[in-house]
């Protein structure tokens, strides 16, 4: 495990700068609303609430998120990657820390818009510890483990688990809280969906005439392999190849750039991939 202070110091500071949003975010959308997030965020703020009605103790978001993040955690740092783990405690105790500090301010009483923006804020926060190597923990440490490590598809159980949260806060708090957090929920995954693209996949058809050429740089680009198909046009007959290859979404552009500048007369069809079944390269975590 190797830190660079250029890169690392880096990565810190979009760390800091993505707790800091979702602590707002928390403080300013999510409380006003009465929203629940998915995950450890949205059992934390679940479980403070339990505690101010049953209880009327008002329990620190850090007292409850921290604790609740140490199984994760534990996961991350023994299946997944040291350095990986190491930002996403970072950004676990700034978010915790964060959301303490912070005093709760409302800038609308809209749950509509509250639901509508805050899943888009949230979205962004999430996306930017992402890029930064991070997690903001919780499930998503559960989620990486099953479908890197084990070949689980981790989706169900996330869903579950978030659907158990939701349940229990419409029969506590009212049903409306809970539909509106399906609303910011929603919003969050598909911003988180439009910015981060690492674990989406294309499927890239190459007609061409340097197939080798083409598949080498794709190796080069983001470690996969390809499949080389002979085949002839229907309209001049000469023959040429289609190369199949699967590879990460956020490469694709790269890879197109570099095979026009290998064929400029190369077709290339890009074709979202749903599900892939089989070894596929996936980049080690640090």
């Amino acid at each position: 495990m190797k830190f660079s202070l250029k890169e690392d110091g880096k990565n810190i500071l979009l760390i800091i700068l993505a707790s800091l949003i979702m602590s707002l975010n928390i403080k300013t959308f999510v409380r006003t609303g009465g929203l629940y997030p998915g995950g450890a965020t949205g059992l934390t703020i679940l479980l403070q609430r339990c505690f101010a009605m049953f209880f009327h103790i008002n329990v620190p978001y850090s007292a409850l998120n921290i604790p609740l993040n140490l199984l994760p955690v534990y996961i991350g740092f023994r299946f997944i990657g040291r350095k990986f783990t190491i930002y996403s405690c970072l950004m676990i105790f700034l978010t915790s820390m964060f959301t303490d500090i912070i005093p709760s301010y409302a800038i609308t009483y809209d749950n509509l818009l509250i639901s509508i923006f805050g899943g888009l804020i949230n979205g962004f926060s999430i996306s930017c510890a992402l890029f930064a190597g991070a997690t903001s923990g919780g499930t998503d440490f559960i989620s990486i483990y099953l479908s890197e490590k084990r070949g689980v598809e981790s989706w169900n159980i996330i869903l579950a688990f978030n659907t158990l949260i939701l349940l229990t806060a419409g029969a506590l708090f009212g049903w409306d809280k809970a539909l509106y957090s399906i609303i910011f929920q929603y919003v969050s995954t598909q911003v988180l969906h439009m910015l981060y693209k690492t674990y989406q996949q294309e499927t890239l058809l190459i007609i061409t005439e340097h197939a080798q050429e083409i598949a080498d740089k794709i190796h080069d680009i983001c470690h996969h392999g390809a499949t080389v198909i002979n085949a002839s046009g229907s309209h001049d007959h000469k023959q040429k190849s289609l190369l199949y290859s699967v590879v990460n979404r956020a490469d694709v552009h790269q890879i197109m750039i570099a095979a026009k500048a290998i064929d400029e007369n190369a077709f290339i069809n890009s074709i979202h991939t749903e599900q892939i079944l089989g070894h596929f390269y996936r980049k080690p975590r640090a």
